[in-house]
């Protein structure tokens, strides 16, 4: 299986030099320590940086320079600082190539449910619906089963809804899922994981065809 680290580095094999990428919280933040060498890629957080880096050492933290998600991070060589404003047009512009977001629960026909769990409290909806609207190309970084053990990839969403039939990929610690017109396409194998285990855990459409590829990373 994959740990929430290879699930990042296998994200990262996604990116193309010159793409401009939001990460969201959790898992998609780790994307931006594993960017292939000599690739420019351009990280975008939605509190109004342009340029954001991998994240600092310990001890070079600077507590003032933060990404969505209120953790520390690094801004690359000509970065920039801006207000909400001006973020969310680039966004919803659509001047984002790529989306990198976690997710509770994902349909086989892409819908992607990420921001509020009925009965608990949350702080608002943050940036995730201008993203899922407005990307070119949404991947979601997650886990293929909740804390009780039940499939996350589902024939139909039971949580509050963030996006309709957005979501092009998944990657979880099981492997990685194409999401097309018949469902989640299995692609890529992770070590470890046999195609039951994948059936077993999966209760959305599944098709798996031909010989499937181990997940390099």
């Amino acid at each position: 299986m994959l740990d929430k680290f290879g699930i990042a580095k296998r994200i990262a094999q996604e990116l193309r030099d010159g793409y401009y990428v939001n990460l969201g919280i959790g898992i998609p933040t780790l994307v931006a320590n594993y960017i292939p060498e000599g690739m420019e890629v351009i990280l975008q957080s939605e509190n109004g940086l342009l340029g954001m880096g991998p994240f600092p050492f310990e001890g070079d933290e600077d507590p003032d320079l933060i990404n969505a998600g209120k953790q520390t991070v690094t801004m690359v060589k000509g970065a920039s600082i801006f207000d909400g404003a001006m973020s969310f047009g680039m966004i919803r512009s659509g001047k984002i190539d790529m989306t990198v977001l976690g997710a509770m629960e994902v349909s086989d026909n892409g819908d992607i449910a990420n921001w509020k769990i009925p009965g608990k409290m949350v702080k608002g909806m943050g940036g995730a619906m201008d993203l899922v609207a407005s990307a070119k190309n949404i991947i979601v970084a997650m886990q293929h089963t909740n804390k009780a053990g039940e499939s996350k990839l589902l024939s139909r969403c039971t949580l509050p809804i963030t996006g309709l039939a957005c979501i092009k990929k998944v990657v979880t610690e099981l492997g990685v899922f194409d999401i097309t017109d018949r469902g989640f396409e299995l692609r890529e194998l992770a070590p470890g994981v046999t195609i039951e285990d994948v059936k077993a855990k999966t209760l959305g459409r599944l098709v798996i065809e031909g010989p499937i590829k181990m997940v390099s990373v």
